[in-house]
């Protein structure tokens, strides 16, 4: 009798799509075992802007104005080649072209400050100019700003003849040529080169367009489907 009413198909059977738990005075929310045991720990997401248009060729113009900033930090050691001006001739004939620029950019003691302002309000900051425009200006206000420690050095040890005369002579002569190889492969590569910097480089630089965006937290249902797997 009972095995017949139990195949009887008048028997109701009730299916539960919830595991079936101890009664507890505390209610559990709506979670799967697996849930209970690893519990979801959400992230924040670091959503950054995307370049639009994946063509990286860089227009003519933009080529010549990121070349042309190089010759910033140039102009402003110049001072350092004293010695190797005076001792290479080769280096003289190099030079003498850009005496009348020089001497322009020399000819006010706060030039070179109007000018670092100039390059990083102006340019860097200015979002009318190209990604690869701003990112060369970046890198000449860097190589300029270098230029103080070699002028700490040489204004705390300033020796007039000896050894330490020696090493002045030496320290100065390498940053010349430091800054004069910088102008040169700087500019070459500018007016060379068709291809913009990759976005890794653009991202230690401050010249993007928009700062990234964090999604909200702690997140909401919503934002879960945003997560990796």
């Amino acid at each position: 009798m009972a095995m017949s009413n139990f195949l009887s198909p008048t028997t109701s059977l009730r299916l539960s799509h919830h595991p079936t738990l101890h009664s507890s005075p505390f209610p559990l929310p709506h979670h799967s075992l697996l849930s209970l045991s690893h519990p979801i720990k959400p992230r924040r997401l670091l959503l950054t802007p995307h370049s639009k248009g994946g063509d990286d060729s860089v227009d003519a113009p933009d080529r010549l104005i990121a070349a042309v900033c190089y010759f910033y930090p140039f102009f402003d050691g110049i001072q350092y080649g004293k010695y190797v001006i005076t001792q290479f001739t080769a280096i003289q004939a190099l030079i003498n072209p850009l005496v009348p620029a020089i001497r322009v950019f020399k000819s006010f003691p706060f030039n070179g400050f109007l000018v670092f302002l100039t390059l990083y309000f102006g340019v860097v900051r200015n979002q009318n100019f190209s990604r690869y425009v701003r990112f060369n200006t970046m890198q000449v206000i860097v190589l300029d700003v270098l230029l103080i420690f070699p002028d700490l050095l040489e204004r705390s040890f300033n020796p007039r003849d000896g050894v330490g005369l020696d090493l002045l002579m030496s320290l100065d002569s390498t940053v010349f040529l430091f800054l004069l190889v910088s102008l040169v492969y700087g500019s070459a590569s500018c007016l060379l080169e068709r291809k913009a910097p990759s976005a890794r480089d653009v991202a230690s630089i401050p010249v993007a367009a928009s700062p990234p965006r964090l999604l909200p937290w702690p997140p909401t249902a919503s934002s879960y489907h945003t997560l990796p797997p």
